[in-house]
């Protein structure tokens, strides 16, 4: 297939998805109902504050500025490398909980939230856009590489390869032209892209009608990665280091005592050579909003336990209004059905209307 994807090249054009990034960010300010972001997460378990601060306080800001916000619940892509999905419904629920104590409201704000799999029409768009791609192209991708290598996974089903189409599909069903990601995963939204970009050349293009689907762009996260309490890897409720959102206060000033640090009891912010303590101070800075440099020099030589107190108490005290919220809907299990209904609803509205446009120019209308 001519015009592959080459990702060796993804790192040289970092920089370029950078500056798109900055302009799109400021344009969402003044323009927010030019865009559709989509977004979503996996439902293998509750969210963490690696989740809260990584990427649900953006979508909480994303809503509150009236974008357009398609939340997905990949139940389906579940499969493609867990084996246990005796869970999905219960975690699909919890996902919901997490969503909506963080401050997203389908009721007063343009958001939809819905499972994968309660949309038939986003699948249909997986196998003309697989005829739009080659095997070698899926093989490439540096990302399905790491959740393969991530996963430990011995025999790789057909779903893992073609996991970057079936996100592709996600994105493109509702037409979204915004999607937040990390640097780790622009090969991805790079698939989308040409995908899209294919697509409208084979189909729109050479017959002269409008283009179908735009080329998505990444909305880049300015949240550094969160590192586990291990500070050593990357948060993960799977290695034991993660704190969860559904966790008590207790529960938390128990796994923040557990917080890997190191000898020295004068605390300094020091990424590279205090990996350790540079997280936690960095934890503390994204609930307080201060500088970590400025609290590491107050709490001195107050060590390891100063610092973990301050990160307990900072921590619980920023998510207390989540966890008094996640309680109240915990009690309302109709309530958060019918948010999941209503979502697949919306968006199966908007599927209908896409797989409608597609069969046209695909020139299969009956």
């Amino acid at each position: 297939m001519s015009d592959e994807i080459k990702y060796s090249d993804i790192n040289k054009s970092f920089e370029a998805a950078v500056e798109r990034s900055k302009k799109i960010e400021a344009d969402l300010n003044v323009n927010p109902k030019k865009y559709r972001v989509l977004t979503g997460d996996r439902p293998t378990g509750n969210l963490h504050i690696g989740h809260y601060f990584g990427s649900l306080q953006n979508r909480v800001r994303l809503a509150k500025m009236g974008v357009p916000t398609m939340i997905l619940i990949a139940d389906y892509q579940v499969l493609t490398d867990h084996d246990a999905f005796d869970k999905i419904s219960q975690n699909t629920k919890q996902l919901v909980i997490d969503y909506l104590a963080a401050g997203l409201d389908p009721e007063t704000q343009d958001v939809t939230i819905y499972p994968h799999s309660y949309v038939p029409e986003c699948n249909q768009l997986m196998l003309p856009f697989l005829t739009l791609v080659s095997n070698a192209e899926l093989s490439r991708n540096p990302t399905v590489k790491e959740e393969i290598e991530s996963a430990g996974l011995k025999n790789v089903n057909a779903g893992m390869y073609t996991y970057p189409v079936h996100q592709a599909c996600d994105i493109l069903f509702c037409k979204g032209n915004v999607v937040p990601v990390g640097k780790d995963q622009l090969p991805h939204l790079e698939m989308t892209r040409t995908i899209a970009s294919r697509f409208n050349k084979k189909f729109c293009e050479a017959t002269g009608k409008e283009n179908v689907f735009p080329e998505p762009q990444a909305l880049l996260s300015k949240t550094p990665m969160i590192l586990g309490l291990d500070g050593s890897q990357k948060m993960s409720k799977s290695r034991g280091n993660a704190i969860m959102l559904c966790a008590t206060e207790d529960e938390t000033a128990k796994m923040i005592k557990k917080a890997k640090t190191d000898q020295d009891r004068n605390i300094t912010y020091d990424p590279v050579n205090r990996p350790e303590v540079a997280n936690l101070l960095m934890l503390i800075s994204l609930c307080t909003g201060e500088n970590p440099v400025d609290i590491a020099a107050r709490i001195g030589e107050g060590g390891g336990g100063m610092l973990k107190n301050t990160l307990t108490e900072a921590l619980n005290e920023e998510l207390r209004p989540l966890r008094q919220k996640r309680m109240e809907l915990e009690k309302n299990p109709d309530y958060i059905r019918s948010v999941l209904i209503k979502g697949a609803e919306r968006a199966r509205e908007i599927g209908i209307k896409t797989l409608e446009e597609v069969r046209d120019v695909m020139n299969m209308k009956i």
